[in-house]
Formats: C-alpha cells, sequence, structure tokens
C-alpha cells in the first residue's frame, strides 16, 4: 500500500534489482519517491514452498493407495502403473508451457492456475466412476503439477536479491526429500478414511496457497511478448507422448527384442522423427515453447547435458530398494527404510547447497555434487556389499543430488536466461531432467537384467550411471564461478538513504 497519495500525472517505474523505493517519475524528469510495504521474503518462501510440496507429495502419496485402487477398478498391476506414468507424462507437457506462459501472463497469475488446475484434477481423481477418468484427473493434476517449481523457481528470481538466492532456491529444492518421507506416512493415515482423501486433502491445502499468493505473491508481468507457439507446444505434447509409451511398453528383461516389438518401435520411431520438426518450429517462434537458442551458450550447453545425466541417476534410484533386497537377504518394507539415509541427505543437502551457491558461486557446488554422486553409486557396485557401504553410499548419492537435482542447474539457469525468460528457462530445464528420467527408466532395467543373476544386474546398472556422471565433470569448467554477489551493483549512497 501506498504511503502518500500518488498526484497526478506521475507513472510509476522500479528500478532493475530493487525492491524499494518506489519511484514515480513525472514527464519532466521530477522524481517523487514513496515508500511501499512490500511482502516478506519469508512469506513468499512459504506459499512457494507449500505450493511444491503439495505437487510433490502426489507422487509420494500414491504409492500406499494402489491396491486399494486396483481393487476398486479391477485392473492389473500394467494398469495400475499408469496411475504414475501419467502423472509423469502429462507433469513434462505442462512445465515448459505453463512456464512460458508465466514469462507472458505474470508469474502470480500462472502460479494461481497451476495450483487450481492440480486441485480440480484431485478432485476428478477421488470422484472418478470409472478407471479411465481416474487417469483423465491424474493428467489434469500433473498438468498443474508441472507449472509449479517452475514458476516458484522464477518467482525466487524475482523476489530474492542476487546474494539471496541460493539458500531460497536449496529450500525449496528440499521440498522432495521431505515428500518422499511424508508421502508413505501421511497415506498411510489416510487410506484408513478411503483412498480418495489422498486426493481431496490437496484441495484445502490448494485453496490456503491460492489465497496466500494473492497476498503476497509478485505478478512478474512480461510486456511485448510475441505469438504464442501453439504449433511448437502441439507438436512437443505429441512427441512426448509418443516417446512415454513406447519407452513404457519396453520390457526391461528383453530390451534387444523388446525394441522390434510393434507395440514400440513405431512409437519411438515417431517421436525421432517429431523431434527435427519440433526444432525447426522452435528456431522460427518468435516466442518459443522451448527456447532452443539458449543452448548456443557454452553454460547452458553444459547445465542442459547435467540435468540429462542427473535425471537418468534420478531413475536408477528406482533399483535401490532391490539392492537391499539382494544384497542384504531383508523385505522389500526393509529395505524400503533403508532409503531414509539418502532422503535424510537430500533435504540437509538441498538447503546448505543453496547457501553455498550464495557463498562460492555455482561451478564448485556442481562439481562437488556430481563428484560425491558418482562415487556413491560406484560404491553401491562394490561386491560384496556390506551395510557400512550401503548407508555410506545412500548418503554420498543424497548430498551429491541435493546438488544437481534442488538450486543449483535451476540458478545458473535462472542468471543465463535472463529477467525476461525465467520462466521459459526453468521449463527447458525441467524437460531435460524428464528426458533423463525417462530414458533411464527404459534402459537401466534392460542393463539390469541383462546381466542375470540380480545382484550383479543391479550393480551393472550403477556403473555406467557412475561413468556418465563422470563423463559430466569437464564441462562444468564453463560455468560461472562468481557468487550472485559479485554481480550486484553498489547502490548510491544517497539513494539508500532516499
Amino acid at each position: 500500500m501506498l504511503a502518500a497519495r500518488v498526484p497526478r500525472g506521475l507513472r510509476p517505474s522500479l528500478a532493475r534489482g530493487s525492491r524499494a523505493p518506489l519511484r514515480l517519475r513525472r514527464a519532466r524528469g521530477v522524481v517523487v519517491t514513496i515508500r511501499v510495504a512490500e511482502p516478506r521474503p519469508a512469506h513468499v518462501l512459504a506459499v512457494l514452498f507449500t505450493g511444491v510440496l503439495a505437487g510433490a507429495l502426489d507422487i509420494a502419496i500414491v504409492g500406499p493407495a494402489l491396491p486399494a485402487l486396483r481393487d476398486a477398478f479391477g485392473v492389473g498391476d500394467r494398469a495400475l502403473s499408469w496411475v504414475f506414468s501419467i502423472y509423469i507424462l502429462f507433469n513434462l507437457i505442462g512445465a515448459p508451457l505453463i512456464a512460458n506462459w508465466s514469462d507472458r501472463y505474470g508469474r502470480r497469475r500462472l502460479y494461481v492456475a497451476s495450483v487450481a488446475t492440480f486441485a480440480a484434477g484431485s478432485v476428478v481423481v477421488a470422484a472418478a466412476p470409472t478407471f479411465d477418468v481416474l487417469l483423465a484427473g491424474r493428467a489434469i493434476q500433473a498438468f498443474g503439477a508441472g507449472g509449479i517449481f517452475p514458476v516458484a523457481s522464477a518467482v525466487v528470481a524475482d523476489t530474492f536479491p542476487p546474494e539471496r538466492r541460493g539458500r531460497a532456491l536449496g529450500m525449496i529444492g528440499a521440498v522432495f526429500g521431505v515428500a518422499f518421507l511424508l508421502g508413505p506416512l501421511l497415506g498411510g493415515v489416510l487410506l484408513r478414511f478411503g483412498w480418495q482423501w489422498l486426493f481431496l486433502i490437496n484441495v484445502p491445502i490448494a485453496l490456503g496457497v491460492i489465497a496466500a499468493s494473492f497476498a503476497v505473491l509478485p505478478s512478474g508481468a512480461r510486456r511485448g511478448a510475441g505469438r504464442f507457439d501453439a504449433a511448437g507446444a502441439a507438436v512437443l505434447a505429441l512427441l512426448l507422448t509418443a516417446a512415454a509409451l513406447g519407452l513404457n511398453r519396453i520390457d526391461a528383461a528383453g530390451l534387444p527384442r523388446a525394441l522390434g516389438s510393434p507395440d514400440v518401435w513405431p512409437l519411438l520411431l515417431a517421436a525421432a522423427a517429431l523431434l527435427p520438426l519440433f526444432l525447426a518450429i522452435e528456431r522460427r517462434a518468435s516466442d518459443p515453447v522451448v527456447p532452443i537458442d539458449l543452448l548456443k551458450g557454452p553454460r547452458l550447453r553444459a547445465v542442459a547435458v547435467i540435468a540429462l545425466a542427473a535425471g537418468l541417476v534420478e531413475a536408477g534410484m528406482v533399483f535401490l530398494p532391490a539392492l537391499a533386497v539382494d544384497a542384504f537377504g531383508v523385505d522389500a518394507a526393509t529395505a524400503s527404510f533403508m532409503m531414509v539415509p539418502l532422503v535424510l541427505a537430500l533435504i540437509v543437502g538441498a538447503p546448505t547447497a543453496g547457501q553455498m551457491l550464495d557463498r562460492v558461486g555455482p561451478r564448485p557446488v556442481i562439481q562437488t555434487g556430481l563428484a560425491a554422486t558418482a562415487v556413491g553409486l560406484g560404491l553401491f557396485g562394490i561386491a560384496p556389499l556390506g551395510l557400512a557401504t550401503f548407508y555410506t553410499a545412500a548418503g554420498l548419492v543424497g548430498l551429491g543430488l541435493s546438488a544437481l537435482l534442488g538450486a543449483p542447474l535451476r540458478y545458473v539457469m535462472l542468471r543465463e536466461a535472463g529477467e525476461a525468460r525465467r520462466g521459459t528457462g526453468q521449463g527447458l530445464l525441467t524437460l531435460c531432467l524428464g528426458a533423463g528420467q525417462l530414458l533411464g527408466a527404459a534402459t537401466i532395467g534392460g542393463i539390469a537384467a541383462s546381466a542375470g543373476k540380480a545382484g550383479a544386474g543391479y550393480a551393472a546398472a550403477l556403473w555406467p550411471l557412475a561413468a556418465v556422471l563422470s563423463a559430466t565433470l569437464p564441462l562444468t569448467f564453463v560455468l560461472d564461478a562468481r557468487r550472485a554477489s559479485d554481480d550486484v551493483p553498489v547502490r548510491d549512497e544517497a539513494e539508500g538513504r532516499s
């Protein structure tokens, strides 16, 4: 709220990089400075954290509900897997589109729209009379959730000064570890009241986030955007759908034979054919959904490759409980609890990585993350595997991934993409991470299955991941080693007193 009445003839002008005061300039050059009351950064971060947590929980919380869904709708395990698969697909489709729209129409508007879409999908799922309707609701949920994290990251850049941006992104990055821990516990409690409550719980949370968003989030509107890239959006959706369907139908135990299956190769061929068409459309678009031109710079090319590798590793983590079962002879439930050190390392590591970004810059943080993850994956491949080695490797992988999947890569993208394309750049990064996850889910299982014996198969699947991450280390030397505070101009002393 303005502290004084604004005289007629004055127009607002907020200097780039400043948060207050608001300057009102008269056409003849007379400047009147009026103090404005701004939302506290802690309030902004709380709204973003809660929204991202709701979207992340909806992946982890569904696991306990799968048996109940199978019984309620009478479907098999193959069909049931689409509860996850369709969420991943539409999350990936929604991320670049909504991130781009946030640059065009404003952060707050698209953050609210994303949360509202997620809540609407939750209602459709809970009220679904058939399994097909449930999957449609999951798709609506995922499309909305796809925009929450990229837009939240862009809001951080709009709201926080550069020297505090890393720790804010780190706090949001820790959400996924929190969701992994809370999801199964919350799911078990809500299942006592019916599986529908696992989805209906999203509605009051979403309403609270929406109300708070209107109160504290900046609008972040962008002026002068080109025509919306409808052709690029349509082709991207078709490309991702064909790739996801084809990869989902691959039988990992017989990878070469599966690739030749008529249920698989036409879809993968269609995805391969659509890729050059999509790239050609994006190069000509005035405001592309996926800004291919950003990848001309060596820093963002390096970030894209590292994000692909990080997505591969994230997909590989699915095999760790199975590795624990084979190595230690424990049951599946105990093996899941053995993942807690990895998750705790993610929760602690994400905000720590964010703080280090502000202190030392992105290059050493990302290098440390790559090295820690590669060493941890290598330790998992040691035979015989002992408990001490297993937990040490889990901690290293958790800490390493926290420096890759959380703040650091998004930090670099925000810095390099520029103010006008903060949201679009975050969408591009999410797309690279998702592409790595899709490829990893299809290929790593095949590598594990080809080794025959279970333990050797899991080790065989994790060693290549360590090699891939090690190969990306040289790319990090093109990244900026400066801290964000090194770029912050010193404010004029008189301006600071005004």
